[in-house]
């Protein structure tokens, strides 16, 4: 079937948002990456990097990975640059008017501890199927052809959802000790964001040193060591805005920020909002849905 090398479907604030990209150049992504929706990642052709919370998985053809909400991800260049991808973003809405009573079978797949699911053959050629359908879709964009895509998406988490329940999911094969060396950092990290934590004595914890735990981490992971603390913290920060009644100045603290200038300077440059107006949105969105 012929496409073209992008095809979009909505915007980033709807309740669906489905993109279809075609690659042959190296890429990976810049930003910093979590967000408040869930993703699902179809890799059609070509193979990467996929970092998650807290591991890196080699993502092939064929592989789907599920990102829950505010979970931490990036993908990174692996051996060969081209690539083509699926990338589908479904919010609370969509799972609310959409999977409805269903969404504790349909959202299973994002509930499980490895993000990767490989199906059998018989299930991916049906999965292809439904793909190569809602990219026909997709491209030609006949009348009620959003009715299809949802009802593809639908299809993908039951085929998902029908695999992981029957299936375990495998734990997560490391590439090399150092792989596994970095992910128990990061879960280090993960667990202790709100101490006061120095990359001195994290390489002395992990017998490692500074300066190659730190290049190691980023060859690994995608991110510098200092730009996961902080967006881990930020993360949580998000969490106790929405959550809690604590001061602002009391977030900071709590999640590992000595210098309420820079909670404030880095809160912004992850955000593009201050932790004020984050807040305000978040009652104001709460006030309008009453």
């Amino acid at each position: 079937m012929e496409l073209p090398l992008t095809m979009i479907h909505g915007t980033y604030s709807d309740p669906l948002y489905i993109e279809y990209v075609r690659r042959s150049a190296p890429y990976s992504m810049s930003s910093n990456h979590f967000h408040p929706y869930y993703e699902i990642y179809y890799l059609l052709s070509g193979s990467r990097i996929y970092f998650v919370k807290d591991s890196t998985y080699r993502v092939s053809a064929g592989d789907l990975v599920f990102i829950d909400k505010n979970e931490v991800h990036k993908t990174l260049l692996d051996v060969e640059p081209a690539h083509e991808r699926i990338v589908i973003h479904i919010d609370d809405r969509f799972v609310r008017d959409v999977l409805k009573q269903h969404d504790s079978l349909l959202l299973a797949p994002f509930q499980q501890q490895s993000p990767i699911v490989s199906l059998p053959e018989e299930s991916r050629r049906r999965l292809d199927q439904s793909i190569m359908h809602l990219l026909a879709e997709l491209r030609d964009k006949p009348m009620g052809y959003d009715i299809s895509l949802q009802q593809s998406v639908i299809q993908l988490l039951l085929v998902s959802s029908r695999h992981v329940a029957a299936n375990r999911l495998p734990e997560p094969i490391y590439v090399s000790p150092l792989h596994r060396k970095i992910s128990e950092v990061v879960r280090y990290l993960n667990a202790n964001y709100g101490e006061q934590i120095r990359v001195k004595e994290l390489s002395e914890r992990f017998f490692i040193s500074p300066y190659y735990m730190s290049r190691a981490f980023k060859e690994i992971t995608g991110f510098t060591l200092i730009d996961y603390l902080n967006l881990t913290r930020i993360k949580e920060a998000q969490r106790l805005l929405r959550e809690s009644n604590l001061s602002i100045t009391s977030v900071a603290a709590q999640v590992g920020f000595d210098n309420f200038s820079h909670f404030g300077k880095t809160f912004k440059k992850i955000t593009r909002s201050s932790a004020r107006e984050y807040r305000n949105n978040i009652k104001s969105s709460s006030s309008m849905n009453d």
